[in-house]
């Protein structure tokens, strides 16, 4: 069973996608070269090797997109600008626009309770809100460990992937959190999966469908999908691979790929500079409206929130990482599940975005993102 690792410190995006829409002497800065990029990337040129896709976006332009290696083992075919990616944890940003929509539309409010959304939900839903979904405090137990014991000695290929509704019902079953909700910090996709349940229950849409009206085609991203098996088909699909020793082998899905509200999307470079622009213009939401988004979970007296161990725990908003990186503000994420690693870093006071997707496990994309975003933020 796949589970995400919080590294904290790191960059949290980081996705190669290369294509060069436009002639790089016209649209980069002079003193990055894409051969300077190219070098970061250098290990993932095989043409029979799955790889990744990086976007650079600087002041507003794609400077820099390109794939390297192929989507599927299979075909070969190779990874382009418009290749859909799962994205893992990177879902989780629209996942919280699509709650922050609702909130603009008033029938859901970030002060809700649990309780309030699903009225069977045991007494413990009283003191969830869904903003402490949202910035990771509600003290959820994991769905992963709920199944890890509830499945111990099964082979994973007897075990039913598990939908979001899935997981509601098994949270459903329990009787409490692992902490007093706001009070500390651990990364929980219990809660997201959450979210995305409550915003069926507020729109009366499917999760997904909610997504692709509010979201994904206002913005014309027309092949980013929140993925179903059986009622929808990826489009231009990245197949993710683990290497093993005998070499690579298909590893795609998990017991959890079926949930949608923690990480089911799958997207690509070219939908993905769609997504930035509109976070940057605030096509969606007003600047007002998304401040909530990008301001930093603290505890109920103001303090620094601490995770479980004692240990600090990361800045975090609305779907998005916010620990500054050199000095720099940053806005990021990243994403791990089984055959792919994701991640996005938006530098806003640098108007600086760097995207890397790969279709592979052993790929460290935040630390590949901030070795791009290096060569732009350390020669200004």
């Amino acid at each position: 069973m796949t589970r995400l690792v919080i590294r904290i410190g790191t960059s949290i995006g980081v996705f190669a996608l290369l294509t060069g829409l436009l002639p790089w002497s016209n649209a980069a800065p002079a003193q990055v070269s894409a051969a300077s990029i190219d070098r970061l990337f250098s290990k993932f040129v095989s043409p029979r090797d799955p790889g990744c896709a990086v976007l650079v976006i600087k002041d507003g332009q794609s400077v820099f997109r390109k794939g390297y290696g192929v989507a599927d083992l299979r075909t070969l075919q190779k990874i382009g600008a418009e290749t859909n990616f799962r994205l893992a944890s990177l879902t989780k940003q629209f996942t919280a626009m699509a709650v922050m929509l609702l909130v603009h539309d008033g029938k859901l409010h970030y002060e809700d309770r649990l309780s309030d959304v699903f009225p069977d939900f045991p007494a413990y839903g009283n003191a969830i809100t869904i903003r402490q979904l949202l910035n990771h405090t509600s003290g959820l137990i994991a769905y992963e460990d709920i199944m890890e014991k509830e499945y111990s000695g099964i082979a994973d290929d007897k075990i039913p992937q598990i939908s979001d509704a899935g997981v509601l019902g098994l949270l459903k079953q329990q009787t409490g959190t692992k902490f007093t909700p706001g009070t500390r910090w651990e990364y929980s996709n219990s809660g997201y999966v959450l979210l995305a349940m409550a915003v069926e229950k507020r729109s009366g849409m499917r999760f997904g469908d909610f997504l692709r009206q509010r979201i994904f085609a206002p913005l014309e991203m027309t092949g980013t999908i929140a993925h179903e098996k059986g009622r929808d088909e990826v489009t231009y699909r990245a197949y993710g691979h683990t290497k093993t020793a005998p070499g690579w082998s298909q590893t795609d899905q998990s017991l959890t790929s079926a949930t949608l509200g923690d990480g089911g999307v799958y997207s690509s470079l070219d939908d993905l500079e769609k997504w930035d622009h509109a976070l940057s213009a605030h096509t969606l939401l007003t600047a007002k409206e998304m401040e909530p988004a990008f301001a930093p979970a603290i505890a109920a007296n103001g303090a620094p929130l601490q995770q479980l161990d004692g240990s600090l725990a990361p800045l975090y908003g609305f779907g998005w990482f916010l620990n500054p990186y050199r000095g720099h503000r940053r806005y990021a994420h990243y994403g791990e599940t089984v055959g792919f690693r994701t991640a996005i870093q938006r530098f806003p006071d640098d108007r600086l975005t760097v995207i890397v997707l790969a279709n592979r496990a052993e790929v460290d994309a935040p630390r590949l993102a901030e070795s791009v975003a290096d060569l732009y933020i350390l020669k200004r």
